[in-house]
């Protein structure tokens, strides 16, 4: 009995004894104040000219039938594909997309209060085509072409750029350049000091992609070329630094 007593108060100490090291850790942590900060966002933005245009249009045929639709809708896509590809127009930058094949139909009025079935009158074929133009001084010629080819559906023309990288870091250093003077700002009319760069992150906005309405294929079929403004691109960028405060 007295042995297992022994090495009770034996257990008991030697847990008490590392139990100290730590408390005083915890205590000297809770005495150690935190240390003082501020914590500001900054904005940036830079522009640049679009390099890049993304055209998105369609080829719609009708016929009384499936196969007669199919064919007139894939010798007018076959057209526009090659006259992309002789204007220069690589095959990475041509998709087609959304195909489909769905009836016409004629619907009735009820007949005596009975209701009469719509009767199927023909087919549509639509077959959607996504180009890349890299050089934007075809673009118009671009459009042109491919509505009198057959293209009769859609025509949005979205503006991008192929590497707005550069762009994207100068509007990085214009935010974080934006956050430091806000901060020192702040500092100058507290009275402290501003220290060093605790923390930072960033928010980066690409742009919208500017849209663009193509001409209806009735007014393109009489122009020379369809007539094009591509704008502007900005990129904007935000930041969140927090600073240390020198008393």
């Amino acid at each position: 009995m007295k042995t297992k007593t022994a090495r009770l108060f034996a257990l008991t100490a030697m847990t008490a004894a590392a139990m100290m090291p730590l408390a005083a850790q915890v205590s000297a942590q809770e005495a150690t104040p935190r240390e003082a900060t501020i914590s500001v966002s900054g904005e940036g933005q830079s522009a640049i000219a679009p390099d890049m245009a993304i055209l998105s249009f369609s080829v719609v045929k009708q016929a009384e039938t499936a196969a007669a639709a199919l064919t007139e809708n894939s010798k007018a896509l076959a057209d526009v594909l090659k006259a992309l590809k002789e204007a220069a127009i690589e095959d990475r930058d041509l998709q087609t997309s959304n195909f489909s094949v769905q009836p016409l139909y004629k619907h009735y009025e009820p007949k005596d209060g009975v209701y009469v079935a719509p009767e199927i009158t023909g087919y549509q074929v639509s077959n959607g085509l996504t180009v890349r133009v890299r050089d934007l001084k075809k673009l118009g010629a671009i459009l042109d072409t491919s509505v009198k080819l057959g293209i009769n559906q859609g025509g949005d023309i979205t503006f991008t750029n192929d590497k707005p990288e550069a762009t994207v870091t100068e509007a990085r250093k214009l935010a974080v350049a934006d956050a430091l003077a806000k901060a020192k700002t702040l500092t100058e009319a507290a009275g402290v000091k501003l220290g060093r760069v605790i923390q930072i992150s960033e928010n980066s906005q690409r742009p919208m992609p500017i849209p663009a309405g193509m001409m209806r294929a009735s007014m393109a079929k009489e122009a020379d070329s369809v007539p094009i403004a591509s704008g502007e691109n900005s990129y904007s960028v935000v930041v969140n630094v927090t600073f240390a405060l020198e008393q």
